[in-house]
């Protein structure tokens, strides 16, 4: 009898342990969650030294991980296996992020830093009201070239000296549907964001008479060929071109004037977020000006922070190739979503254009 009741008095203090050690555990959890966040974000998108002094700030450790496509982001968020406080997506995969309920509105009162922002690029039309989304970085498609490799009237203020006979097998294009069947459809005079088969179809035939002058359509290969002068003439982002001219002092970069794209990176809080209070913190700490500022210094893109842009450097906002002026700003379009069938028909015809490269 004494050793049942030593027994069952064992069990006790066994299970009591375990519940306080479960307990502890699960408090360990919490603790850790709410001095954690987890940032997605595109690849060498911020000042490292900012992550530091966010932490030493707010106690908060950031878990920093990145992307290469709105697409990869879009299926790690859906997927719901990794807790993203923050992600950064462009204008219109925030479309199909709130269409997919994906998205957590945001709270206004915790982001005061938020009146730094230029309300040119807030209210906008893929997010009105900012429900969801506050701006990072802003830019445009364009040309950069080396003016110095280029006949003297090639300035590419039209994307019509693309087809410019001297540039045969010198051309180089980004590998993606939108920004080429959107340079094929502007060069027309038309939306870059058309839902007609009969506009894409010329689109597309214009771009395989440009097929003579393309070199080839790649991605990031495009920054050392041009920073290594192994390339004349290259369509991409403004940002990316910044990065070419900044080693390069050689390259110019061209938003032609029939139009072309203004895109949007942009803060929201995923519904896989486990510290929404932490990823409230961290927006309106990059929201701040001098943070702001210190980190366009490191990024290179445009900012939509009106605040920062009083502590840069003149000469940086005053670039018009980099920040246009209102007149070429009303010609730009920024991506719609345009839909599964739709977003299927431009890739068709962009891959038609990329066979017929020899």
């Amino acid at each position: 009898m004494k050793s049942l009741i030593q027994s069952a008095i064992a069990i006790i203090v066994v299970c009591t342990i375990l519940l306080f050690t479960a307990n502890q555990l699960e408090a360990g959890g919490t603790q850790g969650s709410n001095n954690t966040i987890t940032v997605y974000n595109w690849g060498e998108y911020i000042d490292p030294e900012l992550i530091d002094q966010f932490t030493e700030e707010t106690g908060i450790k950031v878990i920093y991980e990145t992307f290469d496509s709105n697409e990869a982001m879009m299926t790690k968020v859906q997927q719901g296996g990794s807790a993203y406080d923050v992600a950064v997506p462009s204008e219109y995969m925030v479309e199909m992020m709130i269409e997919e309920d994906l998205l957590i509105p945001l709270d206004h009162s915790k982001l005061p830093n938020m009146k730094n922002i230029d309300p040119y690029f807030l209210d906008l039309a893929f997010d009105p009201g900012n429900k969801y989304t506050i701006p990072y970085f802003w830019g445009t498609v364009g040309i950069v070239y080396n003016p110095s490799l280029v006949e003297d009237h090639l300035t590419f203020e039209s994307w019509k000296d693309l087809w410019d006979p001297s540039l045969k097998d010198k051309v180089f294009l980004v590998d993606g549907a939108r920004e080429v069947m959107g340079m094929g459809l502007n060069s027309l005079g038309e939306s870059l964001n058309a839902k007609d088969d009969n506009l894409l179809r010329q689109a597309t035939d214009k771009l395989i008479t440009l097929s003579p002058n393309i070199k080839a359509i790649i991605g990031d290969e495009i920054t050392p060929l041009m920073i290594n002068n192994e390339a004349t003439v290259a369509l991409t982002w403004s940002g990316q071109a910044a990065d070419m001219m900044w080693e390069n002092e050689e390259l110019d970069f061209a938003v032609p004037q029939e139009g072309s794209n203004l895109w949007f990176d942009n803060f929201v809080i995923p519904k896989t977020a486990a510290n929404v209070d932490g990823a409230h913190a961290f927006i309106n700490f990059m929201l701040d000006a001098e943070v702001s500022a210190q980190n366009n210094d490191y990024v290179g893109y445009s900012t939509p922070n009106a605040a920062a842009m009083e502590l840069m450097d003149p000469e940086v906002i005053e670039d018009e190739r980099f920040y246009p002026n209102e007149e070429l700003r009303e010609k730009l379009e920024v991506y719609e979503n345009l839909g599964l069938e739709w977003l299927g028909k431009y890739n068709e015809y962009f891959l038609e254009f990329k066979m017929s490269i020899r």
